[in-house]
């Protein structure tokens, strides 16, 4: 009877031992991938509400492009091979979107208040170009950051950025499953 007693309690024991051990060693074998995203999350912060200039003339605020998701990168007016490659991309990922591509809109700041030529920004119709007023100074972010590409959420949030070189289809599939679980913009 004893033994029969211990043997019970044993049982019980590892019961509750058993998903213990298992859970140890799942962590330490299996370990899951970090995220499915590509781009970097960021903690949502507001968009400057500091005022623009449009490069064909007028007042640009972000808060007009309220209700949409807005790609952001920033170069210098001039547009070298860098703000070229940027402007691109960012209309690559647009289209490559497919129907939902009307929900993205594309903003580019020159940064250093050298407004974009025409020319430059004839072939990337659509692209909202801005410089900052004179003599402002820039926070470090979206409108200011040449190493990445910024994108903003319907509440006029920040809350992703991207390599300023990054993989158009993986830029894609991020914005795909935002587009999908977005209930607005």
């Amino acid at each position: 009877m004893i033994a029969n007693a211990r043997l019970k309690l044993v049982v019980i024991m590892a019961l509750f031992a058993l998903p213990i051990a298992a859970s140890l060693v799942t962590y330490h074998f299996f370990r899951p991938e970090a995220t499915g995203n590509y781009g970097e999350l960021l903690a949502p912060a507001p968009i400057t509400t500091a005022q623009f200039r449009r490069t064909g003339g007028g007042a640009f605020r972000f808060g007009e492009l309220r209700g949409r998701w807005v790609l952001i990168a920033s170069d210098s007016g001039a547009c070298p091979e860098s703000c070229v490659a940027k402007l691109t991309l960012m209309r690559q990922v647009r289209l490559m979107v497919g129907r939902n591509a009307g929900r993205i809109e594309r903003v580019f700041v020159a940064d250093d208040t050298v407004a974009l030529a025409a020319e430059a920004l004839a072939p990337f119709e659509g692209t909202v170009a801005i410089t900052p007023p004179t003599g402002t100074a820039l926070p470090i972010a979206p409108v200011n950051d040449r190493a990445h590409l910024y994108l903003v959420d319907p509440l006029g949030n920040v809350m992703m950025r991207f390599p300023a070189s990054a993989e158009p289809r993986r830029m894609q599939k991020d914005l795909e499953r935002l587009l999908k679980a977005s209930q607005i913009g």
